[in-house]
């Protein structure tokens, strides 16, 4: 997620892409290799060998986050996180609450340390990036490629001896992870990017109509893939979480909220709840990212200061067979 982009080397700054009928459309991630646990690729799981980059705000980075917190990488793989708001510069480290700067390469604004795996590179400037100290190089900047080797790449050098892709449910997993990416990750975007007004429709069709179904669905098992938590919730998480603050206002999603779906509503404080999730929730760089950097979105910049919902209070998921 991030605005501009680099030119054979050069920033420019550009707001989001878009088709000839007003469609937004997401471009594809650029660096796309594979950590493996047994070194078959080129780049190896170690301890200490990987920094992770990300936004708060972002929910494609937000994800990779939760990996690496559940997992018990922390002391394993080091992090760095960028400020909430985008300028025309793109991601930057300051000194604001919550920011990590980047004591790895010492880069300024993100486009830097795209450009210190690639001096010509051309493309998208996003979070979240994985990249390896030793070789200096960006592995990858896929948030699902990513929180799948955090997942099942890092086995025996996680603190913590849990699996959200357990082998017998991978194909399901990955279909779940299909299922809600066009319709509800990126349909927000879809939604909110959108420059007509019937792209703006299209996008929210689609996603309220996948919305009404997985709101279904969850009526009749705890999590997206039946009775265990697995990296599909995760994907699904950091989209619902930020629907009620910013999806709903800032992109028009205004059909519904999250709060008007019973089983939504209560799977989405379950996930927050469960131990370690919190600690990555800042609400602060979520709401001042999307409602300060999108200023043909939202022109004057002003944060909302609403609305009132309490995550924490007691949910019903209970109601099923836990994982």
């Amino acid at each position: 997620m991030g605005l501009g982009l680099l030119i054979d080397g050069k920033w420019v700054s550009e707001r989001e892409q878009e088709d000839n009928q007003g469609r937004f459309i997401r471009p594809s991630t650029t660096f796309r290799h594979w950590i493996t646990a047994d070194g078959s690729s080129s780049f190896q799981a170690e301890s200490g060998r990987y920094h992770l980059y990300i936004s708060w705000a972002c929910p494609w980075a937000h994800r990779t986050a939760i990996m690496r917190q559940l997992k018990g990488l922390d002391k394993a793989i080091s992090l760095s996180v960028v400020s909430a708001v985008i300028d025309q510069n793109s991601w930057e480290f300051s000194d604001e609450p919550g920011m990590i700067p980047d004591r790895v390469n010492g880069c300024h604004y993100l486009w830097q340390l795209y450009l210190k795996a690639q001096p010509d590179y051309s493309g998208r400037v996003t979070v979240p990036v994985l990249w390896d100290k030793k070789t200096g190089a960006i592995v990858n900047n896929e948030s699902r490629e990513i929180i799948r080797m955090l997942d099942t790449e890092f086995e025996g050098i996680a603190q913590n001896s849990v699996n959200f892709c357990p082998p017998d449910l991978k194909v399901e997993v990955d279909r779940a992870i299909d299922a809600i990416y066009q319709p509800i990750n990126n349909g927000v975007y879809r939604a909110g990017f959108a420059t007509t007004q019937m792209a703006y429709e299209e996008g929210v069709a689609d996603l309220f109509k996948a919305l009404d179904n997985w709101e279904e669905i969850l009526g009749k098992q705890r999590y997206l893939c039946g009775d265990r938590l697995t990296e599909a919730d995760w994907c699904m998480f950091t989209t619902l979480l930020r629907f009620d603050p910013v999806y709903y206002f800032h992109f028009k999603c205004n059909l519904r909220r999250i709060q008007d779906y019973p089983n939504l509503w209560n799977y989405l404080k379950e996930l927050y709840q469960y131990p370690g999730v919190k600690e990555t929730c800042n609400f602060d760089h979520i709401k001042r990212h999307y409602y300060q950097s999108h200023p043909k979105v939202n022109p004057t910049r002003v944060v909302p200061i609403g609305p009132i919902f309490n995550l924490d209070e007691p949910h019903d998921r209970d109601r099923f067979s836990s994982e």
